[in-house]
């Protein structure tokens, strides 16, 4: 998975595109990124845009796989709050 993030008005993007698979894959990859964007999306601090992009090999993947995932790329980007 890849994180974009910038300064801007505190909007979510989800995307996969047609490189992780179906659409069948591509809706669970998108619902499962959701779901580990809820659990932190209270540590971060509004005023940041965050995209996040999924990868091929998203596939087979848990939401709570991408919960640690996605925390390690925040604080990397230094924008989750203590």
């Amino acid at each position: 998975m890849v994180l974009f993030v910038a300064p801007g008005t505190g909007k979510v993007a989800f995307v996969a595109g047609r490189r992780v698979g179906r659409a069948v894959l591509r809706n669970r990859a998108r619902r499962i990124m959701r779901a580990a964007w809820r659990e932190l999306a209270p540590t971060v601090p509004v005023g940041y845009d965050v995209a996040l992009v999924a990868r091929g090999n998203i596939q087979g993947a848990r939401s709570r796989d991408l919960v640690t995932e996605v925390d390690e790329l925040l604080s990397r980007a230094r924008v989750t709050r203590s």
